[in-house]
């Protein structure tokens, strides 16, 4: 009996080798995604749910009031980025410009996150989807908005948002306010000319790309008793409006004296509902037509001089470095992990 004790060993060994190798086969390519036509339909589907989310970013997500709905969406940071970019930017913008966008609304939203006083929204949302903060719309909407563009445009917009995940633009160690605005009237506006404070980084330089936008030149026309009414003058009887008494380093009207009247420029663009501080009017009849120069509060960076900038090939840091001067872009983690600690 015992010289068949090898081949007893043997026999084992090959029923144990042999139970052994399918595992070591299927081990390797558990994680296969499935293949032939039902592999190629579920790509498909993943294919329509666009997602610009990282791995290796913290997992931040962001409350955000509906304004029609008057609901609360919370969603991964990253995602509502692409979300605002394809409300803020028109889409067939050049690639390297949308990035520009993307790291102007990351900033925003990461400046919003780390501020002590946030906004007293329902629901603890942190920011509305509004101009108040930053314009938002959610995936069924931007398709709705879309139409038959939407499938390249939310890939390229994706794209853009992926290429710049995690970047965010800093002064002094600082996210600063990355406010934009459509177009300029060739030159954009020190911070000081519309809001209180002079921002260092938020400086007038020459904008000259601005002039192609469809958005450059605008016109509106009041009556007497409506331009009255609405800047709450009264017109002289010479046949004049006004004179500009200021101008700002943007080229924009600083104050107008209207008949012993001061008014500034942000006054009379917000009560007259004008598209631009840069404008010229003029007495026609019982009319009043009024000029513009510009689209926006001319702020920070200018989206379509971003995309000349990026039409003549400068990169999105070409772009973030030439609008907000002195600023360095750096990666949001720092940042975002204090917010996480603090839930």
């Amino acid at each position: 009996m015992t010289k068949f004790k090898p081949f007893i060993v043997l026999g084992a060994l090959l029923v144990f080798i042999t139970l052994l190798i399918p595992s070591l086969l299927v081990l390797p390519f558990k994680d296969d995604r499935v293949t032939g036509k039902l592999g190629e339909r579920l790509k498909q589907e993943d294919d329509t749910k666009p997602t610009a989310e990282t791995s290796n970013e913290p997992a931040v997500e962001v409350a955000v009031f509906r304004m029609k709905t008057k609901q609360v969406d919370t969603l991964p940071l990253e995602d509502y980025v692409v979300g605002v970019v394809a409300s803020e930017m028109p889409r067939a913008f050049e690639k390297e410009a949308l990035k520009a966008q993307a790291l102007a609304a990351r900033t925003y939203i990461v400046n919003q996150m780390i501020r002590e006083n946030k906004s007293e929204l329902p629901g603890g949302a942190l920011v509305t989807d509004t101009v108040e903060h930053q314009v938002y719309k959610d995936m069924d909407e931007i398709r709705k908005t879309f139409g038959a563009d939407y499938k390249w445009a939310i890939e390229k917009i994706t794209e853009a948002v992926k290429e710049t995940s995690g970047q965010i633009i800093v002064y002094e160690g600082s996210p600063i306010d990355a406010s934009f605005f459509s177009t300029s009237n060739g030159h954009t506006e020190n911070s000081e000319a519309i809001w209180l404070n002079a921002v260092p980084y938020l400086k007038s330089v020459e904008s000259p790309w601005d002039i192609k936008s469809p958005e450059f030149s605008d016109q509106k026309i009041f009556t007497i008793s409506e331009f009255e009414n609405r800047l709450g003058v009264k017109l002289p009887s010479d046949n004049t409006i006004g004179t500009i008494t200021e101008r700002t380093a943007g080229k924009r009207v600083g104050e107008v004296e209207i008949n012993g009247k001061v008014l500034t420029g942000k006054v009379i663009r917000e009560k007259l509902g004008l598209k631009s501080t840069d404008f010229t009017w003029k007495r026609q009849g019982n009319k009043i037509v009024i000029d513009t120069r510009g689209y926006g509060h001319g702020v920070g960076m200018s989206q379509y001089g971003a995309n000349g900038m990026a039409s003549e090939g400068k990169t999105y840091k070409d772009i973030i470095s030439y609008y907000y001067k002195g600023v360095e872009i750096t990666n949001s983690e720092n940042y975002l992990t204090k917010v996480l600690a603090r839930k």
